[in-house]
């Protein structure tokens, strides 16, 4: 019998530990409580789990920070919780490799609906492993989350590699924002499409435009779309 999913939740107050925990029992799964940055962190290590509920602002270190440091060396999904309604702390954690956040106050079958999407999308590619796609000097390896420009290794977030890949995947496609959306994280979301714009605008920054026949052009009024050049 295949071993329940396992589940962090990090937060600082008692009683999303107690509704969460009671919801994500109930439906099969397992979870560990931390209630500061630090302890997080530690039992990332410890606990090894399957995905991470992050707070956004937590005592020790922020979820922010907590994040950053989680995605040096780990992949593990982390789903932000955040009570903050600022635009920039939303997106900040999506650049830093957040899979998707969840503004506060939620509901225990929301949260766990999320969960669910993000855990079988990581499934269902574990089961498919993606190609990797060569484009000149471009190489991209969404199997092992890996860009390179040239044979030097580019430090993209896994997200970022997700939308670059499913552009890449389909040279001259175009794609609705809300087509991304739903593509990259797995489901109907429920977040906003300028993630599609910030996301897109530092893929850009972080590959070179000049001197290379391959790039993203947006397409106004609708979306994005790779050219593979000739």
């Amino acid at each position: 019998m295949p071993k329940p999913p396992h589940i962090l939740i990090a937060d600082d107050t008692s009683i999303i530990h107690e509704t969460l925990g009671m919801y994500l029992t109930s439906e099969g799964f397992t979870y560990a409580s931390a209630y500061n940055g630090l302890e997080a962190l530690d039992m990332v290590q410890s606990e090894k789990p399957d995905l991470i509920l992050l707070d956004l602002m937590m005592p020790g270190k922020s979820g922010i920070e907590v994040c950053r440091e989680v995605r040096q060396n780990s992949l593990t999904p982390i789903i932000m919780l955040t009570a903050k309604g600022e635009e920039i702390d939303r997106i900040l954690g999506l650049e830093l490799g957040a899979d998707d956040y969840i503004v506060k106050p939620f509901s225990s079958r929301e949260v766990v609906a999320r969960l669910k999407a993000v855990l079988r999308r990581l499934n269902q590619q574990k089961k498919e492993p993606a190609q990797a796609l060569r484009f000149d000097k471009l190489e991209i390896n969404a199997g092992n989350y890996d860009v390179r420009y040239d044979g030097n290794s580019i430090p993209f977030t896994p997200k970022e590699v997700e939308i670059l890949y499913l552009l890449a995947s389909n040279p001259g496609r175009v794609y609705e924002r809300e087509q991304i959306l739903s593509l990259v994280w797995g489901y109907d979301y429920f977040g906003d499409t300028r993630a599609v714009d910030t996301q897109i605008k530092r893929i850009r920054q972080k590959l070179p435009q000049e001197g290379v026949a391959w790039g993203i052009k947006t397409v106004y009024g609708v979306g994005y779309k790779f050219e593979a050049g000739k």
